[in-house]
């Protein structure tokens, strides 16, 4: 919807000729933009809270940029994008100014928000090798305005290195729980936390872990109450979980 035609819509709910639930709606239902390889959504802050977010695997970083400048246009103030490439990233940060991490391969134009979120997002791993999910996992998190903990390598080969960290798990508003192998470290923190807990299964692990399947099943299987899970290597998916949660209550 073009500038001119959001002044009209309010100008004709001024005067009465529609509701404002009606003018909501209009908003809600417009519009992408057409680029011709992408159809960005500029109003999906305005229906979900959250503005869509780049998946940068599989665009080129020509694709890329112009899908983040078209955003930025449209007003968008914070871009996040997920499993950019450095190549990508080389690219866009020429175009714009740009945050970008080559763990999680997670890119971020413009300003960070302040965190609003009701509490704090605590980010556990099982190893070292679980932090580039991890990383995706805050980023996104933090890009959403979350406070974000991270506790790396607190797994359940050495479970005190967990239990050292007691206060944070207790007072955690989410806990973003992210182990290979056989995951068993999102069981043992929802045996501890008395809030959600997202299970993230990675793919890293021996032969028999089948590239994070074997915790995948693991964490669906969970015998500890209020855990849920999200696909293998999916730090956003959980991120993005995470911040919703976490702002329920605040943005009423």
């Amino acid at each position: 919807m073009e500038r001119i035609e959001v002044k009209s819509l309010l100008e004709d709910v001024a005067a009465g000729r529609i509701s404002v639930d009606d003018a909501q709606m209009r908003l809600k239902m417009e519009p992408f933009e057409d680029l011709g390889f992408a159809k960005p959504d500029h109003h999906r802050a305005l229906r979900q809270g959250i503005a869509e977010v780049i998946y940068g695997a599989g665009k080129t970083p020509e694709q890329i940029k112009d899908i983040a400048a078209a955003m930025k246009a449209h007003g968008q103030k914070t871009i996040l994008i997920t499993r950019m490439s450095a190549e990508a990233a080389e690219l866009v940060g020429r175009e714009m100014p740009m945050q970008y991490d080559k763990l999680s391969r997670v890119g971020v134009i413009g300003e960070m928000p302040k965190p609003d979120g009701a509490g704090r997002i605590v980010v556990a791993t099982g190893g070292t090798s679980d932090m580039p999910v991890a990383e995706e996992a805050a980023r996104t998190a933090e890009a959403l305005g979350n406070v974000v903990v991270r506790l790396y390598d607190v797994g359940v080969a050495g479970i005190h290195r967990l239990l050292s960290h007691q206060e944070d798990i207790m007072s955690a508003r989410v806990i973003i729980a992210i182990a290979g192998m056989e995951g068993a470290l999102a069981s043992v923190i929802g045996g501890l936390a008395d809030c959600p807990v997202i299970a993230v299964p990675t793919s890293v692990g021996y032969g028999a872990s089948f590239g994070g399947l074997s915790a995948l099943l693991s964490m669906l299987n969970s015998c500890a109450g209020g855990v849920s899970v999200v696909n293998i290597d999916n730090g956003f998916g959980a991120g993005y979980l995470a911040s919703m949660i976490n702002h329920i209550g605040v943005k009423e």
